[in-house]
């Protein structure tokens, strides 16, 4: 009976946490990713360190004898050799700049944005999947709610930690008294998916991101921190 009360007192003492004495409201936000499908290109710099690095090593390399080295040469080549051909890295989606597609700018993140209503706009716009903080149990479960409202079935999901990766308060410019907006951003990445039945938006993309950036012209230097890709 008593840890019954104690566990209630926590989830009392967690709404009351959750709770603002100016009725802001609290949004939990989820940056939905999908990783990197190929290896992604070297930078040009690291390409041009690694190359000096191995001829440095190159300098004090152990020489093994002739004989022993063309020892792989005699040996017998059997059917398990296999000719190996490299996939294209650049997909039909990114020759028609398909941005609904998974399938594009495979060697980069990309980010679910969905079209549509949301907190502290009267009108369309582009955002993140996100829902108001009611009756959930934590941020982390309405961050759930949140995705799962416009992609369904959770289990090609997987959220990354049960705390927000980043906060952000968004204030009325127009109107003082309009509660302000508590943005809590959770991270969630695809997990062996290539295509999502996205729902209840206007229209949706997945873009990189620098591409993310373009859509939030004011918050783009809070993003470009939070977001590290």
């Amino acid at each position: 009976m008593q840890r019954c009360c104690s566990s209630a007192g926590r989830s009392a003492i967690g709404k009351r946490w959750f709770s603002s004495s100016n009725n802001d409201k609290i949004v939990a936000s989820v940056l939905f990713e999908r990783l990197p499908v190929v290896v992604p290109k070297i930078n040009p710099t690291v390409y041009a360190f690694q190359e000096f690095s191995f001829r440095w090593r190159q300098q004090y390399r152990r020489e093994y004898p002739e004989s022993f080295l063309k020892k792989s040469d005699t040996r017998g080549k059997g059917d398990y050799q296999i000719d190996y051909k490299p996939a294209p890295r650049i997909s039909e989606a990114d020759k028609t700049n398909d941005q609904r597609s998974l399938h594009r700018a495979l060697d980069r993140r990309l980010y679910l944005l969905v079209h549509g209503a949301t907190q502290g706009s009267g009108k369309p716009v582009w955002h993140f999947p996100e829902k108001v903080y009611e009756s959930e149990e934590n941020l982390r479960k309405c961050a759930e709610s949140a995705l799962e409202s416009f992609i369904g079935d959770l289990s090609h999901t997987y959220f990354v930690g049960n705390a927000p990766m980043g906060h952000m308060v968004m204030q009325s410019t127009e109107d003082k008294k309009i509660p302000s907006i508590k943005r809590f951003f959770f991270k969630s990445q695809v997990i062996a998916a290539n295509k999502f039945d996205i729902r209840k938006c206007d229209d949706f993309v997945w873009v990189t991101k620098d591409e993310l950036l373009e859509y939030f012209p004011e918050q783009a230097e809070f993003l470009n921190k939070m977001i590290i890709s």
